[in-house]
């Protein structure tokens, strides 16, 4: 069974690398952060969940909702 968490691409010491909120490890490690982000997205997709992007000074520069989005808002 999948892990539901979130799922965030954060820098790593060489290259980039996908965490799942509730694993205690990294589920990828990539050498740039577009593979990072591809692998981030199929697996939020999967679990239905979230996938955020991070930049190297940590603040997030994108992300996507999969499933049920309860924040939703009009505009």
């Amino acid at each position: 069974m999948p892990n539901k968490g979130d799922v965030h691409v954060v820098p790593a010491e060489k290259g980039w690398k996908v965490e799942v909120e509730g694993q205690g490890r990294a589920s990828g490690l990539h050498d740039t952060q577009e593979a990072a982000w591809e692998q981030a997205q199929r697996v939020a997709q999967e679990n239905k969940s979230e996938a955020l992007l991070h930049g190297r000074d940590g603040t997030i520069r994108e992300r996507n909702t999969y499933g049920h989005d309860p924040a939703r808002t009009k505009g």
